[in-house]
């Protein structure tokens, strides 16, 4: 008697605990399903044989009678710890199953962005070679300028000497051999005839 009064106030004190649990644990991340499922657990209903001993008579029917209830209550125990264990069980796996699906969806994610990474990288380094080209053609154009600049520049140099020659070849009525410029010169000093 004193055992099923016991459980009874038990589970009395477990349904008002649940509600005060739900609220403490309301914090923590892994609150929400412990809330979830008290809010959502039905509690069974409480079994005929509380508050239903009456004292026999008989010390050996009263013996009988308790090891009953107790055989009775094993049973139901083991009944209600195994329907715990697999229903601990399918939420394991749930979770399990949902850890994968998270993890292959990180994976997915993570490939598409290693995909768009690379993919990036290859334009990054199409456009550098781009650039390296064109710079490397304005930098051929460039040279070809100047190596024509140069050759204009030397080309109007070698006018210039060649009308400064033909200039002085103009202006001088009398252009004197490097043969003759000898014999003139002892002739202009002897004769100091004006040339």
């Amino acid at each position: 008697m004193a055992f099923c009064n016991k459980l009874s106030r038990f589970v009395r004190r477990q349904s008002e605990n649940a509600s005060m649990i739900g609220s403490l644990r309301s914090f923590s991340a892994d609150a929400t399903h412990h809330r979830f499922h008290q809010e959502t657990h039905n509690f069974l209903e409480p079994e005929y044989y509380i508050g239903s001993w009456e004292a026999p008579t008989d010390p050996k029917d009263a013996e009988r009678k308790l090891a009953q209830l107790r055989r009775d209550y094993a049973k139901k125990v083991r009944v209600y710890r195994k329907e715990y264990i697999h229903e601990i069980e399918m939420l394991r796996v749930e979770k399990q199953r949902k850890d994968e699906a998270r993890l292959l969806a990180e994976r997915a994610a993570n490939e598409e962005r290693r995909l768009l990474k690379a993919e990036a990288a290859k334009v990054r380094a199409e456009e550098r070679k781009i650039a390296d080209e064109e710079f490397r053609q304005t930098l051929i154009k460039e040279r070809a300028e100047k190596l024509e600049m140069w050759k204009m520049m030397g080309q109007k140099r070698e006018e210039k000497i060649k009308e400064r020659e033909k200039l002085l070849r103009e202006q001088s009525s009398l252009w004197i051999e490097q043969k003759e410029l000898e014999r003139k010169i002892t002739e202009a000093l002897v004769d100091n005839v004006v040339l």
